[in-house]
């Protein structure tokens, strides 16, 4: 998902789409432990957790009502690092594009919070974190999480951080997700949401492409049953696959067609005749599907991979209709975006949010937007897309 690290595939860079200049410079990332063995955290599935700690980062000042907050969660592979740079000013965050002075998520009027999921493998405790009864990674030990757990993790960094009322929740696709849960979860406690490129009920094909992505980890003989930090095998080969098989939800055939055709690495080359060198990669599209599963490598755990995308693949926030009436007694306001060249999570699946929410009367705005970059449309500097989120924040 390239220079600076995003939430689902390459920047907007790579695609031809500038990005807006200036954005905040030097950020850090902070760390804090919300839960303990004396007051560990309870899952939605039964099992308790403890110690949990966060990675995460903020960006602008918290006013003296501490309540002009935007929480900004990350899509799957994303982390704390939304915005700014850590060093490098060309190595930007994932949302670098909606956070800043000036921005659509502006650092001089709002105070920005980003943390890493739980589940993740950025600094937030997850299945290869040390598991305190063994002193060894937990594995496959770590217990079960849903979209609800991760919310209530953020909820608690929230209240660590003295955060009294929320003003938005704005995320994009596993991102996107979380917003709605925020909504559904907490509707006391957050003025608006805005929930982009996502879905609240996968589709049977989601969870196929999911299963195989999984199944390319599990089988990789160096998953050794989850156990492999500190053997010096790690299931690198069924990641780079999984990551793979993603990355293409994440794009439209339009914009593979306009960055790559059928370019060959060689063109007009013969043919090897070989076996061997024949499947090697050639067109210039499979040399770009191994450039981004070898820079996945670098930054990611195979276990929080599989971990997360078990998260989304069991969301179902309407299975609750005294949800979705406390949330339209509270008041809560929705903006729920999409892209019709999206076909992970496309405009049926934003929709189908929108009906929910309208019909038990929550507030709804619902844009569908044009781009030709598929479900990475939420990562871009599009114009008409900063515009809305931009306005979704408004009072």
């Amino acid at each position: 998902m390239s220079t600076a690290r995003t939430a689902e595939s390459s920047p907007s860079a790579a695609r031809g789409v500038p990005r807006t200049p200036g954005g905040l410079g030097l950020v850090r990332t902070s760390q804090a432990v919300l839960f303990t063995p004396e007051a560990p955290l309870e899952l939605e599935r039964g099992a308790v957790l403890a110690p949990v700690e966060v990675a995460y980062e903020t960006y602008g000042t918290l006013d003296a009502t501490a309540s002009n907050v935007v929480v900004v969660p990350h899509a799957l592979t994303g982390d704390a690092h939304a915005a700014g740079h850590h060093g490098d000013p060309a190595r930007r965050g994932w949302w670098d594009v909606l956070i800043g002075p000036g921005r659509p998520i502006d650092t001089d009027r709002w105070f920005v919070v980003a943390s890493n999921l739980l589940g993740g493998c950025r600094g937030t405790t997850g299945p290869s974190s040390p598991d305190p009864a063994t002193g060894r990674p937990y594995g496959l030990d770590f217990p079960a999480l849903t979209i609800g757990d991760l919310v209530r993790v953020q909820r608690a960094l929230l209240r660590h951080l003295g955060v009294r009322r929320i003003h938005a929740v704005v995320g994009g696709s596993l991102g996107g997700m979380q917003a709605l849960e925020w909504v559904l979860q907490a509707p006391e406690d957050v003025d608006r949401v805005v929930v982009i490129a996502a879905s609240a009920r996968l589709s049977a094909q989601s969870i196929a492409l999911s299963t195989a992505a999984r199944e390319a980890i599990l089988r990789d003989p160096d998953f050794q049953g989850g156990r492999y930090h500190g053997t010096g095998r790690r299931p690198d080969a069924g990641l780079a696959a999984a990551r793979m098989i993603g990355h293409v939800t994440y794009v439209s055939e339009e914009a593979l067609e306009r960055k790559f055709d059928r370019a060959r690495r060689a063109p007009g080359g013969a043919l090897p005749a070989s076996g061997a060198e024949w499947l090697a990669p050639d067109f210039e599209v499979e040399h770009y599907l191994h450039h981004q599963a070898a820079t996945f490598l670098d930054r990611f755990d195979p276990l929080s991979y599989l971990y997360l995308t078990r998260v989304m693949d069991h969301f179902d926030p309407f299975r609750d209709p005294a949800r979705l009436a406390a949330a339209a007694a509270a008041g809560a306001h929705a903006t729920v975006v999409s892209f019709d060249s999206d076909w992970r999570f496309g405009p049926p699946h934003s929709d189908r949010i929108a009906r929910e929410l309208a019909a038990a009367g929550v507030g709804v705005v619902r844009r569908s937007l044009t781009s030709p970059w598929g479900h990475d449309s939420f990562l871009l500097a599009l114009p008409d897309y900063l515009a809305v989120v931009a306005a979704a924040l408004e009072p």
